[in-house]
């Protein structure tokens, strides 16, 4: 996977900001000022930050060798993930609507309401 596809799949997410807010080497993709993914944007293989539920990454940390605890995160609730192609792609989806999903679930009522109903479109 390209850092075009997943800049691609996180904007296509409803309210979804890309920002540089570490400078111009590190792409976050923000939801409501909440980020749930970033990356560095000159890695080759692209690597990805992205939340997760700690029982989850940590199975998803056994499972795949390219799933790694968050680097310069908290480890307990972010991976990094090396797009290599040794995740399938699917699951690398999966992952990306799971971190949306929790800042999803941290927003105030009025914007969580606004965002799930623009998610069931």
């Amino acid at each position: 996977m390209s850092l075009g596809d997943l800049i691609a799949i996180c904007l296509a997410l409803p309210e979804t900001e890309e920002t540089t807010p570490f400078g111009p080497d590190t792409l976050v993709l923000k939801l409501c000022g909440k980020m749930f993914a970033a990356s560095g944007i000159d890695d080759f293989p692209v690597r990805v930050n992205l939340k997760c539920d700690p029982d989850k990454a940590l199975e998803l940390r056994d499972q795949y060798e390219s799933v790694q605890p968050g680097y310069h995160m908290n480890k307990k609730h972010w991976n990094t993930v090396l797009l290599d192609g040794s995740v399938p792609e699917e699951l690398v989806h999966e992952m990306i609507l799971e971190s949306y999903k929790l800042v999803v679930s941290s927003l105030k009522k009025v914007d969580k309401e606004r965002i799930l109903a623009k998610l069931e479109d």
